[in-house]
């Protein structure tokens, strides 16, 4: 495959209105008395906290503390027993198809089409902008494609084009999963654990990435993560769950080893620590 070079990507899909800014007073994610229990005990329980556009909030919390449950509630894949979750003005539990193209996803594993390139995987990405069959049958039209090239190229991948996915290293696919996400142009993003398999520096720089596409495209973004010292330096809020509550919620800035131990309990924070 002969991919157009770097610059000319980035011209071209800028043109086609590639990540426009965000309005920041208009657009949130807004979570709301979320509570889900199973067999009557509470995974989660009244966890509510907003999240401006441009805003990238990391959410802590021990194993077990409820974030699973409460970024697949936040995503529509679960449904709560009761509150809301609304992305500006609309309601993420009634989104359903192309409409869920609003809130992309990045998971811990990849979630990648193995036998596709890296190409055919970011434009899944698209597939909320298509007609159905465009998507079935692969036919993107030329549009799509130069924006999904763009796409690689903002995560550094733009030469991996035309490689299989199951032959990049495990960075590598979850730079790609970041485009693919890149290419829905979501409202938001919710990152669900996308370093807890990487190494240190690698993990380091997808959550470089993650910040730099927040600030730059007026995207909410919501990370959780078990390192606190990658919350403390990329996230610009930190909120922490404990036995299905909301714990903390503070700047970044603020978080320092009394919270943390308020939020994990001594013996944890000093194996963490350790």
């Amino acid at each position: 495959m002969n991919a157009p070079s770097g610059g000319e990507t980035v011209q071209r899909s800028a043109a086609a209105g590639m990540a426009q800014k965000r309005d920041a007073g208009n657009v949130h994610l807004d979570v709301a008395g979320l509570t889900k229990a199973y067999k009557g005990k509470f995974a989660i329980e009244g966890v509510g906290f907003k999240v401006r556009a441009g805003e990238f909030v990391a959410v802590l919390g021990p194993s077990g503390a409820g974030k699973t449950t409460l970024f697949r509630c936040m995503t529509g894949l679960l449904t709560p027993d009761r509150g809301t979750v609304k992305l500006a003005d609309l309601d993420v539990m009634q989104l359903h198809g192309r409409e869920r193209r609003h809130v992309a996803v990045v998971f811990q594993q990849f979630n990648l089409v193995s036998r596709l390139s890296a190409l055919g995987n970011v434009l899944a990405g698209r597939l909320g902008y298509v007609p159905a069959w465009r998507g079935w049958a692969r036919r993107f039209e030329r549009g799509d494609r130069l924006l999904a090239l763009d796409c690689l190229d903002r995560v550094g991948l733009l030469d991996k084009a035309g490689q299989r996915a199951d032959t990049l290293s495990g960075g590598e696919q979850q730079r790609v999963a970041i485009a693919r996400a890149l290419a829905q142009q979501p409202d938001a993003i919710v990152a669900d654990e996308p370093v807890a398999s990487l190494d240190p520096k690698i993990g380091s720089g997808i959550l470089d990435l993650l910040r730099g596409i927040c600030h730059r495209d007026g995207v909410a973004v919501v990370c959780s993560l078990h390192q606190m010292q990658f919350a403390q330096t990329y996230a610009d809020r930190i909120v922490g769950l404990a036995n299905g509550r909301l714990v903390v919620d503070m700047p970044a800035g603020a978080f320092d080893t009394a919270t943390a131990a308020q939020l994990y309990g001594g013996a944890e924070l000093r194996s963490m620590l350790d």
